[in-house]
């Protein structure tokens, strides 16, 4: 059964043994994408999909420069549903050969659980993680009816700082071994780096995984974390070899652009792989999914002024991070253990230990946790009971005075806790 609008030379020719058609459900495969008015026409006199032409009923009184801006927009008109030149310039950041190897979703929640909806059949099949990880991978798989495969990353070993073996790192055998002997498995989300653990995944290590023919679905590796990794860090040099190979990103972190998620209700998340996958992700979507506001903040970050500035920050974060780092060290004497993770994202992980046995210690972590927040205003996070994080809180690299203020907070609560 061929891909609705695809000529079957444009299927994806590597690895021999993946072919996308027996991955995505059939039903799937037999859709008619629904078509909206503007994939026909989106200039001239518009009377074809009854909007309102007198425009918006928001009043402009008392309103903020921020949210005018949004309100000059054509919000009375529905969005481009295709976005192809915030598509291109995506493409061109990531040495992409073209849009079509784009796709746009509502940040990456969409994306992960279109890719469940598309690929895995409810009450039937199944998606494998690696914990720890990001949590939204389990919460998309329970509300589409899909079973769960755990494969913890190592546990064990040092820091983990990009090895195949250090800790965090894939137990890429153990992976093998799952698929093998369980065919209902479809996708294997991977995330890289780490949400908690900041550790890169290796490309070798994906490649293997790729590489095995036993597994017959798609690799997909979440690298929301992924500009603050160092170059040549990324899973999509590989996407021109692997058609079973799903990258997703998000300008949520490195373009610091989370709070278009929060106070609009706004988010941009990029699903990138090779045209077949995008298309019927392109065929299942929402027809409007990405809004006016979101796509006009999307072009204006991925200039190339902003990219200079975006690059900029990241600098400055990763010294700020080494610099965290090594203060966090000094509070050793207090309870506070070496970090653990390969510190590849804009955030640390460090265990609270008992004072006594220096071993990683929940209940101390949890006290710490919560004084912190409620009686000194510093909010990180405990991430105690996700396995092999023991004990640990995950600290975001905040500014150099946040980092000040968290450090002498943390000082004092260790202290006395």
């Amino acid at each position: 059964m061929p891909i609705l609008g695809l000529a079957p030379s444009v299927k994806p020719q590597r690895p021999a043994h993946f072919d996308i058609e027996k991955v995505i459900r059939p039903n799937i495969l037999s859709l008619h994408p629904y078509r909206c008015a503007r994939d026909d026409y989106q200039k001239g006199i518009l009377l074809d999909a009854n909007e309102n032409s007198q425009g918006h009923s928001i009043s402009l009184l008392g309103k903020t420069e921020e949210l005018l801006s949004v309100l000059d927009a054509d919000l009375h008109r529905y969005p481009d549903p295709s976005h192809d030149h915030i598509k291109a310039r995506i493409a061109q950041l990531r040495s992409l050969p073209d849009p079509k190897h784009v796709f746009l979703g509502v940040g990456s929640d969409e994306v992960i659980d279109l890719l469940m909806r598309v690929c895995v059949t409810p009450g039937r099949e199944k998606i494998l993680i690696t914990p720890p990880t990001y949590g939204m991978y389990t919460v998309c798989a329970h509300v589409n009816d899909v079973g769960i495969v755990r494969c913890n990353l190592n546990l064990s070993g040092d820091h983990g700082e990009g090895g195949e073996n250090g800790r965090f790192s894939l137990s890429v055998n153990d992976i093998k071994a799952a698929v093998s002997s369980d065919p209902t498995i479809k996708l294997i989300f991977l995330c890289s780096p780490g949400n908690p653990t900041g550790t890169l995944i290796s490309l070798e290590s994906l490649r293997s995984l790729l590489e095995y023919e036993p597994f017959k679905g798609i690799v997909v590796v979440d690298e929301a974390y992924i500009d603050f990794a160092g170059e040549d860090a990324s899973a999509v040099s590989l996407i021109k070899d692997f058609g079973n190979l799903c990258v997703m990103q998000t300008l949520s972190k490195s373009f610091g652009l989370a709070g278009i998620r929060e106070n609009h209700n706004l988010s941009l998340g990029l699903a990138l792989a090779q045209p077949p996958l995008i298309q019927i992700l392109t065929n299942t979507k929402a027809p409007y999914n990405i809004s006016t506001p979101t796509a006009q903040l999307a072009l204006a970050a991925l200039e190339q002024p902003s990219l200079a500035i975006m690059r900029q920050k990241i600098a400055f974060l990763l010294d700020s991070r080494e610099e965290l780092a090594q203060s966090l060290a000094g509070l050793s004497y207090l309870g506070l253990g070496p970090i653990i993770g390969g510190n590849h994202a804009n955030f640390l992980v460090v265990p609270v230990v008992d004072k006594v046995t220096h071993v990683p210690d929940n209940g101390r972590s949890q006290r710490v946790y919560k004084v912190l927040a409620e009686e000194n205003g510093v909010v990180v996070r405990y991430r105690g009971g996700e396995p092999g994080c023991t004990g640990c809180l995950r600290i975001t690299v905040g500014t150099p005075e946040e980092n000040r203020v968290l450090l002498e907070k943390l000082r004092n609560v260790l202290e006395v806790l």
